[in-house]
């Protein structure tokens, strides 16, 4: 009888547990079910209930050059802070793999302090420094201030795949000959390389979706797509913003999809 009340309460936690998660998760993706119908509105509002099915705003949304520079934008500055951020992110990694516990901590924690300040306080330190340097207003220095928060990213994942690196692995390569770039290729590279890749993907996904920092750096012409919504929708609210956020919906689905995937082929 006992044997029997316990098996019950377990069920009904199970399922208490179960609806509490279906609920949690309902309420993180409760903005996606809001924002994706919406953008193929055919009213001219953003309401309920929909006026109709059409894609006039995704036309709208491509076929304007504003909207369309503001994505190419976003994706050239991606794509250049994803690489900065894996060159000094790995390199950062492997020299924090060779380090000592107590002589890492430090150097850790200002190296991911971009992750723990806000975003406003970088933004302004960042503005400041730039400034002096002639970098406002360019695409260089908002390339190298979204790398700047990308780096971390890049230092946790890749730092995860070096645990892995047994300083065995290193030795028996050093001791067939190898020298110290042919064994980074040989041994290094292919142990980090889900990390490095992981963190990429996250690199890419943070300078796609930063609107803070680039408010402050970026000029009239480096209109990224957050910034752009950003000004349109103090402008006038319009369904071509609900087209330009499903189309950021999209990339990152993608994105995650692609972690999923490195993931899983890392597993296996």
């Amino acid at each position: 009888m006992e044997y029997r009340s316990i098996s019950t309460a377990g069920k009904l936690t199970r399922v208490l547990l179960g609806v509490w998660s279906a609920l949690v998760l309902l309420f993180l993706i409760a903005p996606i079910l809001v924002i994706v119908p919406l953008s193929f509105n055919a009213g001219d509002e953003l309401s309920f209930p929909l006026a109709g099915f059409s894609l006039r705003w995704f036309e709208d949304f491509f076929g304007s050059d504003t909207w369309r520079n503001a994505l190419i934008n976003s994706l050239s500055i991606g794509l250049g802070a994803t690489i900065i951020s894996v060159v000094l992110g790995t390199t950062a990694s492997l020299g924090l793999n060779k380090l000592g516990l107590r002589s890492r901590q430090p150097i850790q924690a200002i190296v991911l302090a971009p992750l723990v300040v806000p975003t406003v306080i970088v933004g302004v330190g960042i503005y400041f420094v730039f400034s002096e340097l002639g970098l406002t207003g360019t695409y260089l220095g908002l390339v190298m201030a979204h790398a700047t928060l990308a780096v971390p990213f890049q230092v946790v994942t890749t730092s995860a795949a070096l645990a892995n690196l047994d300083a065995r692995q290193i030795w028996a390569a050093a001791s067939m000959g190898a020298g110290p770039v042919r064994t980074f290729f040989a041994v290094t590279l292919p142990i980090a390389a889900p990390g490095i890749a992981s963190g990429a993907l996250f690199s890419f996904s943070t300078s796609l979706d930063e609107i803070v920092v680039t408010l402050f750096l970026g000029g009239p012409g480096q209109r990224t797509l957050p910034r752009e919504m950003f000004t349109q929708a103090r402008e006038y609210l319009t369904p071509t913003i609900a087209a330009a956020a499903t189309v950021m919906i999209v990339f990152s689905i993608a994105l995650l999809l692609g972690f999923l995937l490195l993931r899983n082929r890392e597993a296996t």
